[in-house]
C-alpha cells in the first residue's frame, strides 16, 4: 500500500501515535473506528507501521564499509557512558565525519542503514543510541519511544553532544564534522549548531524543531534545512526560523519538498516519498562534501 491510498485521517493519527505515548494497540483501535472514503482504515494503519527488513539499502556485510558498535565516555549524560554504531568506509582514512541522530525511539535499523549509506559515500559515520544508558534500542519502536520519553531531555542531549565530540576527535576523522538527524534528531542538529558554534562544520536537519530564535545568532555552521510540505507541527516555526537566520546573516539553504509528509525520508513506511527523498539525499551528500572536504 502506498501513501496515495492512505486516508489523511489515518496519516494524522499515525503522526500522533509517533509523537505521543499512544500505544500501538490504541493506535490500531482508534484507526478501526475511523470512517474513510475507500477501504479499511485499520488496514491503512497497519500499512503505516515500519517494516525495517524490507527497507535496508546497504547491507552490514557490504565490502565498501566496516561497521561496528563502539562504547565511549559521556560525562554529564544519562549514565556517563554511551554506545553508537560506527561505520567507516573501506580504506585507511582519515575521513570527514557525519553524526546521524535518530528519531524519538532510539537507534532503529533505519538509522543504522542511513549511517551505512554515509560510509558508502566516503564519510566516517556515527549513529549514537540515546537509549544506550538504559539498555539500548529494545528492538521495536513502541518500547523505544517510551524509553526515550523516560530520559531527562538535557542529559539525553548531553549524550548526543558528547557523541559529536567523540566522532570529531576520532583517530579516523579528519576533524571536519557534519550532523544530520530526523524528526527529534533534526531538532538536535539545530541545537548542536547553536551549542557547538564553529566546532560543527555543517548541519542538515530533516523536519526538526527549530532552536530558540534568540539563539540563532550563535550558529556558525552552514545549514541545509529540510522540510516536508505537509507537516504543520514542525513547519509552524519555519518562517520565523528563516527570518532569524536571514537577520543574523547566517549561511543556510532551506528546502520544502512538494507532496511530502513528515518522515518522507524514512523508507520503512508508506510515508516514504522515493523521488523527493532521493533529491533530499543527493543534496545532503553534496552539501557535506562541499563543507567537510
Amino acid at each position: 500500500m502506498t501513501e496515495d491510498y492512505i486516508d489523511p485521517q489515518v496519516y494524522d493519527l499515525y503522526d500522533e501515535y509517533c509523537h505521543t505515548q499512544m500505544t500501538r494497540r490504541e493506535f490500531l483501535n482508534r484507526a478501526s473506528a475511523l470512517v474513510v472514503a475507500s477501504g479499511s482504515a485499520l488496514v491503512m494503519a497497519e500499512a503505516l507501521l515500519p517494516r525495517y527488513a524490507n527497507a535496508q539499502t546497504i547491507s552490514f556485510t557490504d565490502e565498501r564499509i566496516k561497521p561496528r558498535y563502539v562504547d565511549y565516555d559521556s560525562p554529564g549524560g544519562s549514565s556517563g557512558k554511551m554506545r553508537g554504531y560506527l561505520v567507516k568506509p573501506a580504506g585507511d582514512g582519515p575521513f570527514p565525519a557525519v553524526l546521524v541522530i535518530h528519531e524519538n525511539r532510539g537507534l532503529n535499523p533505519y538509522i543504522e542503514d542511513v549511517a551505512r549509506r554515509f560510509a558508502v559515500e566516503g564519510f566516517l559515520a556515527l549513529a549514537p543510541d540515546g537509549l544506550a544508558p538504559i539498555g539500548g534500542y529494545p528492538g521495536n519502536d513502541d518500547d523505544g519511544k517510551v524509553m526515550q520519553k523516560s530520559l531527562d531531555r538535557d542529559k539525553l542531549f548531553t549524550d548526543l553532544l558528547n557523541s559529536a565530540k567523540f566522532l570529531k576527535s576520532h583517530q579516523l576523522s579528519t576533524g571536519k564534522l557534519g550532523a544530520t538527524g530526523f524528526c527529534y534528531g533534526g531538532g538536535v542538529v539545530n541545537k548542536l549548531a547553536v551549542v557547538m558554534g564553529g566546532d560543527l562544520n555543517a548541519g542538515v536537519p530533516f523536519y526538526g524543531s527549530a532552536p530558540k530564535m534568540e539563539d540563532v545568532a550563535k550558529i556558525e555552521a552552514p545549514l541545509m534545512i529540510q522540510y516536508a510540505e505537509d507537516d504543520p507541527r514542525v513547519n509552524a516555526s519555519q518562517a520565523d526560523y528563516k527570518k532569524a537566520l536571514e537577520d543574523n546573516g547566517k549561511d543556510f539553504v532551506m528546502y520544502t519538498y512538494d507532496g511530502t509528509r513528515h518522515g518522507f525520508h524514512n523508507d520503512s513506511t508508506p510515508r516514504y516519498n522515493e523521488a523527493q527523498a532521493k533529491i533530499a539525499w543527493e543534496r545532503t551528500i553534496s552539501f557535506f562534501k562541499e563543507h567537510l572536504s
